[in-house]
């Protein structure tokens, strides 16, 4: 797993849309929260989409947007966001290039290649992981986590606020 303050890995993968996407074209916007997850529609994962669902409009708030990656293709993460209404972006990584490059393989920090570990990233626009997190059957965690970022984005914004 990577840590704070390391780079982020690039990559181009392919969105549920069907365009490729990279994370350079992710970050243009500004930061986001990268999620790793093992499958569509399982039910840890589909319980974790929908927390992201449901959080993304306070992040977007914060200028964060959601982004998830697992290694189903382009036509399960449709139907993932269509039967639960995700109203963010999943990228296909078949290969796990990306996951591999991000750390996350394996279950319960044993490196299992087939398994793709639940992690997930806070990535500055300039490439850096600002936070991280890692738990692999607790989406409390990764609300946990939500709610660090969403603390940190605004005390980000109070001090940029507080110095113009």
């Amino acid at each position: 797993m990577l840590n704070v303050g390391d780079a982020a890995p690039d990559f181009t993968l392919l969105a549920d849309g069907g365009e490729e996407v990279t994370l350079d074209a992710l970050l243009a916007p500004g930061p986001i929260v990268l999620y790793f997850y093992p499958r569509d529609f399982t039910p840890v994962c589909t319980a974790e989409a929908c927390m992201f669902r449901d959080a993304s409009a306070e992040l977007a708030e914060a200028g964060v947007r959601v982004v998830g990656v697992s290694s189903q293709g382009k036509s399960s993460h449709e139907r993932f966001k269509r039967t639960f209404r995700l109203n963010f972006t999943l990228l296909s990584d078949p290969g796990k290039k990306a996951a591999k490059a991000y750390g996350a393989i394996g279950l319960f920090g044993l490196p299992i290649p087939f398994l793709t570990s639940r992690v997930t990233y806070l990535i500055s626009k300039d490439k850096r992981i600002l936070d991280r997190i890692c738990a692999e059957v607790s989406v409390g965690a990764h609300q946990a986590f939500v709610k660090r970022v969403l603390k940190a984005m605004s005390a980000a914004s109070g001090v940029a606020a507080g110095s113009a």
